[in-house]
């Protein structure tokens, strides 16, 4: 019997081997890590003012409001001191 190859989980590899895979190009480095995709539905208030102009970016665009409130919080949060220390 041959013994299958199984790929490293997030707690067998170190983040230097992650690195170096990334730098190399060899191999997909996401499946080194958890992605929580769990929705939580909120509910949120905006001035009228905000929706405004989130709805010209919509239009603009041709996407949904919901659409560019993600985008913008997403690019906002990536910005933070604590996601550049937990994602590198």
């Amino acid at each position: 019997m041959s013994k299958k190859k199984t790929k490293k989980s997030v707690e067998d590899i170190s983040a230097e081997e992650i690195e170096k895979k990334f730098d190399e190009g060899d191999e997909d480095i996401l499946e080194h890590f958890e992605a929580d995709t769990t929705v939580v539905r909120v509910l949120v208030d905006f001035p009228k003012w905000m929706l405004d102009v989130l709805d010209r970016e919509a239009k603009y665009l041709g996407v949904p409001r919901q659409a560019i409130i993600k985008t913008w919080l997403n690019e906002k949060i990536r910005e933070g001191s604590i996601v550049k220390s937990v994602a590198g």
